[in-house]
């Protein structure tokens, strides 16, 4: 395994060329991600918070406009997590969207927690540190150059 050399910047970036892998990797999350967001976030703007609250049972606990605005933050998150880096339009914006996503899901958590659903957390802590991975993977170790 050969090493690669390090150095910083002026702006303090890493500037060692990151590993084929590691842009894999970060593709095949970004993409297994964001099309669970924007299904998942697809279906909370626009369900029936009666079916909402009868299959997730929270919907039905919190006001309907925060349960769309969640859905909402979703949708949008989830096509932020490819469409910035997939068309290089704005591909920053990729990493903001993982940091975006990792910050609802550390408040998802504590939500849960809160109402006694420890069985929401493996689902949080998962998603959101697989949305932190991008947001650090995106924005420091591998980013996607604009064209």
């Amino acid at each position: 395994m050969t090493k690669l050399s390090t150095s910083t910047n002026a702006a303090g970036l890493d500037t060692a060329k990151p590993s084929k892998a590691l842009h894999v990797a970060l593709w095949f999350v970004q993409i297994v991600l964001g099309v669970a967001y924007v299904v998942l976030g697809l279906g909370m703007a626009t369900q029936p918070i009666a079916a909402l609250a009868q299959q997730m049972g929270w919907p039905g606990a919190v006001p309907e406009p925060l349960v769309r605005f969640i859905g909402a933050c979703e949708f949008l998150g989830g096509l932020g997590l490819i469409l910035p880096a997939a068309t290089r339009v704005k591909p920053g914006l990729t990493a903001l969207a993982g940091a975006g996503l990792a910050t609802l899901m550390m408040l998802a958590t504590v939500f849960h927690l809160s109402r006694g659903e420890p069985g929401m957390l493996p689902v949080t802590l998962i998603s959101g540190g697989l949305a932190a991975l991008v947001a650090w993977g995106r924005w420091k170790k591998a980013p996607i150059a604009a064209r």
